[in-house]
């Protein structure tokens, strides 16, 4: 785990190359502080930032070079099969200097090129120079786990693992991309390949980039497929599901440095911890985090599995310096991000580096197995929806949402809700639940700069496109499939990354190998969401491993008392920052209507925490890298 940063070197491009590298280190140095490296020639300049986990002698530092020092690589992640692959290129006659993985992967590209990438299993951002071609290989894991930035103009390409390191390069403009603003503010992240400033870009998941002859091609090496149905009963699927997990498991145990695991008391980390405790010799570190709030805190259910493994247990009550943590914690996400979990998240990472390097955790379990009580909402809006005539859906539902409006009354609130929903298109209604900002407040509260800059842009199409294009007919997998290329990888994969970073934390998830998510995915939908019972057949799999009432308990989530929040910790927080007469959203939203919506949340007479929240991280972000 590691962080990785470099450019090409164009005529227009001669500044001092190891300056900038070194800016470039220094600025995500959390992410790897245990040593740093620069290769330089005539044509690129590429740092490596360290945290060691395999192989801790110096014969794994990076910048990397082929034995034959044709190919030089930066690379930031772990390759889980790098051992096998090591036996295999050792009995073609490869000699290995030291240890790593990084080694097996430069000398495997070595051999066989990009075809590299089908052949490790792991997650991972890596760089790859072609002293010969003078050609520049980049790509990213699968599933998006590792962040990969780019920016490519003027015929130079610019990289790294986060956009702060991008900034130290000469001339890199921070022009906001008004179309990944207005995403933000629906999905509370912005969404691959966007990115919130206009001459960026993320290297979307599961790609590949290559900068050869002064031309730039991005190409998709792997994708999820849901088109293929597993013959399995459903006492096999379990036995499969069960050995692939504990396979999973046991090959992300490998470390040179302590490890230990998350543990929230849910079914995912629950069975995580439970897998590992059975696969080692000594007691497992497990870290858990809980809130004053009865009903957010699930320290009780994470103690339960703790003294059921016998886990060397630790814990976190988030009450103290929350305005102050905030600040400081929202510094290490570069583009705005409003996933409200990013608090705990960071609190756990804070409280597992005190005693590991490495913690595996439970991320990956509702999207591939139905988890989230969205699935079972829209399971049952959508057979009710295929009931009702198309023309009555558009004419009669739609209006009566309109007249009700967004009343306070919850009960009134949520025919609303309904209502708008099965007057839509599945596809349509699926980003409407899901998304952080009412859409008739957003009309209200742009300003006319803001409207007239995106014009008729639709944020659903984001989503959208997702569904349409998922392999399947069934309902439920199209839904996996988005949330797999969406919401995954943009807001549970950037949340983890960026909040383990910032504690120099490596962190692995069991959940979301590759090949055992390609098996799931053949597994029939109605297995996963079973009778209004989400993760089915995944809790059918864990009966011997975990309690009943660990399994079958209702679903929590990694959630914080936000309305709360933001009317006691973060109030003079909020009107500080959002209501300030130079504040930057003042350049986006009609500052009444902000302040409208804000009296109604402390007056208890509306809830408006998603779309006030979404305008405080907003503003603090600007503050830390438009201002």
């Amino acid at each position: 785990m590691c962080g990785i940063a470099g450019f090409t070197r164009t005529e227009s491009s001669r500044y001092p190359a190891d300056e900038i590298l070194d800016k470039m280190g220094n600025a995500i140095i959390h992410r790897g502080p245990d040593s740093s490296g620069n290769y330089v020639d005539d044509h690129v300049a590429l740092r490596h930032q360290r945290l060691s986990i395999i192989d801790l002698s110096p014969t794994g530092h990076q910048p990397m070079l082929s034995n034959d020092r044709r190919y030089v690589t930066v690379y930031n992640g772990e390759i889980y099969n790098f051992r096998e692959l090591r036996e295999e290129l050792e009995r073609d006659g490869h000699q290995f200097r030291g240890q790593s993985d990084t080694e097996v992967l430069i000398a495997l590209y070595e051999r066989i090129g990009k075809a590299v990438l089908d052949r490790i299993n792991g997650f991972y951002a890596l760089a790859i120079w072609d002293t010969v071609e003078q050609s520049l290989f980049l790509a990213r894991d699968r599933l998006g786990k590792k962040p990969l930035y780019y920016s490519y103009t003027n015929g130079q390409l610019v990289f790294a693992s986060e956009i702060k390191a991008m900034l130290q390069v000469p001339g890199m403009e921070r022009t906001i991309n008004k179309e990944a603003m207005v995403d933000f503010f629906h999905y509370q992240y912005v969404p691959d390949t966007k990115c919130i400033f206009s001459n960026m870009n993320k290297l979307p998941a599961g790609h590949w980039m290559e900068l050869k002859n002064g031309k730039l091609e991005v190409k998709q090496y792997w994708d999820i497929s849901f088109s293929g149905k597993t013959a399995e009963s459903e006492e096999q699927i379990t036995t499969t599901l069960l050995e692939s997990l504990d396979k999973s498991v046991k090959s992300r145990m490998i470390s040179d440095v302590p490890l230990g695991a998350f543990l929230s008391g849910g079914v995912d980390s629950s069975a995580i911890v439970g897998l590992m405790a059975e696969a080692s010799e000594n007691p497992i570190k497990t870290c858990s985090i809980g809130f004053d709030e009865e009903r957010f805190n699930e320290l009780e259910h994470s103690k339960k599995i703790a003294d059921q493994f016998g886990t060397n247990h630790n814990e976190y009550i988030a009450k103290q310096n929350l305005e102050s943590d905030f600040l400081q914690i929202t510094r290490y996400f570069d583009e705005p991000f409003a996933d409200a979990s990013l608090i705990p998240t960071y609190y756990v990472s804070q409280l597992a580096k005190k005693t590991v390097t490495v913690a595996i955790s439970g991320d990956g379990g509702d999207e591939n197995f139905a988890g989230y009580s969205k699935y079972q909402i829209d399971f049952q809006e959508n057979r009710l929806r295929n009931r009702i005539p198309p023309v009555l859906r558009r004419t009669l539902l739609k209006p009566l949402a309109n007249l009700i409006g967004r009343p306070n009354n919850t009960l009134l609130r949520k025919a609303n809700s309904l209502l708008s929903t099965l007057s839509a298109e599945p596809d349509r209604a699926f980003f409407t639940t899901n998304s952080f900002f009412n859409e008739e407040l957003w009309q209200k509260i742009i300003n006319d700069d803001l409207r007239n800059a995106i014009g008729d842009y639709d944020p659903a199409e984001y989503t959208r496109q997702y569904y349409r294009s998922a392999d399947t007919d069934d309902h439920l997998s199209k839904l996996l499939y988005t949330d797999i290329k969406t919401y995954l990888v943009g807001d549970i994969l950037v949340k983890v990354d960026r909040m383990s970073m910032a504690n120099s934390l490596e962190t692995r998830a069991p959940l979301l190998d590759y090949q055992m998510m390609e098996y799931v995915a053949t597994i029939p939908s109605d297995f996963k969401l079973h009778k209004g019972e989400t993760k089915y057949i995944l809790k059918k799999s864990l009966e011997k491993l975990l309690p009943y009432d660990i399994l079958y308990r209702k679903k929590m989530g990694f959630s914080i008392p936000l309305a709360d929040w933001l009317t006691h910790e973060f109030n003079e927080l909020f009107e500080e920052y959002v209501l300030a007469s130079d504040a930057g959203i003042s350049n986006f939203f009609d500052m009444k209507v902000v302040k409208n919506i804000w009296q109604a949340h402390l007056s208890g007479n509306h809830n408006y925490a998603d779309e006030l929240w979404s305008l405080l991280i907003f503003e603090t972000w600007w503050r830390n890298y438009a201002a």
